[in-house]
């Protein structure tokens, strides 16, 4: 099965009714765990704009004798805001902090998430993808939950780390883009990977896949990574990337088996 074939055969799996169902799963809890999120984010930040006390304090000089003046105020609630927007600059830089960092941290809060739900509901999308085209390749897996939540916290601290670690990279301009994608597509590839070959074939299997099929597989798993970057898709098609690099693992396997 070529490439274009393989995809296709994945958007009409993903398709069918009972893939269907499982999609809306990881969009349920993805936006309710969001939801959750950003309503207790906000909160905090009106407590915190409740109050902010201002202080000034100017020296100036009469006949030779220093006299400094101390000025105190309080910006409360909405005050704080008024103050920012009075300002053309201080308004477009509040502006451009809230879209920005927002933005950002919905894509990449929604991305992971996505990727943990995904982990659930894995092993009944592939059964459903063998029972429908790869009747003659047995689901053996290596996998156990113990193994399974140990990898999700080392490639999560992992991520972490890389995170913290391209910091001076941030501050350039398009490399930036490249260097903020970076320690979350780690955590995708990773996480992704690992569950869809630990459902289906044995250790041994999944490290000659990686060996033999390693640049291929990574090819895929970037193009579903940009995928997920537009906002909102990954609500819907995390279990089409499932699908998809199923269909790759199940054929590889077959490959080896035979």
């Amino acid at each position: 099965m070529s490439e274009r074939e393989l995809f296709l055969q994945s958007i009409k799996d993903f398709l069918t009714p009972k893939m269907l169902k499982f999609a809306i799963m990881p969009f349920l809890i993805t936006l309710v765990v969001m939801y959750g999120f950003f309503f207790g984010l906000a909160g905090m930040g009106v407590e915190q704009l409740g109050t902010l006390q201002v202080e000034s304090t100017q020296t100036t000089m009469q006949n030779g004798v220093p006299h400094t003046e101390s000025l105190s105020a309080q910006l409360e609630g909405s005050s704080i805001i008024k103050f920012l927007m009075s300002y053309t600059l201080t308004s477009w830089l509040a502006t451009f902090l809230i879209y920005a960092i927002g933005g950002f941290l919905t894509i990449y809060l929604s991305v992971f998430i996505a990727v943990i739900v995904m982990g659930f509901l894995t092993p009944f999308v592939l059964k459903e993808l063998q029972a429908r085209h790869y009747k003659d390749v047995t689901m053996t897996g290596h996998s156990n939950p113990i193994m399974a939540l140990f990898l999700a916290l080392k490639w999560a601290a992992a991520m972490l780390f890389l995170f913290f670690l391209l910091i001076p990279l941030y501050f350039i301009p398009l490399l930036n883009i490249i260097a903020l994608n970076i320690p979350l597509y780690y955590f995708f590839h990773k996480m992704l990977t690992y569950d869809v070959a630990s459902t289906i074939c044995t250790k041994e299997e999944s490290r000659q896949i990686g060996y033999f099929s390693g640049n291929k597989i990574i090819v895929k798993t970037v193009g579903l990574y940009l995928l997920s970057l537009v906002p909102f898709v990954i609500f819907f098609t995390a279990i089409f990337f499932v699908i998809y690099l199923g269909h790759t693992y199940f054929q590889e396997v077959r490959k080896i088996r035979n």
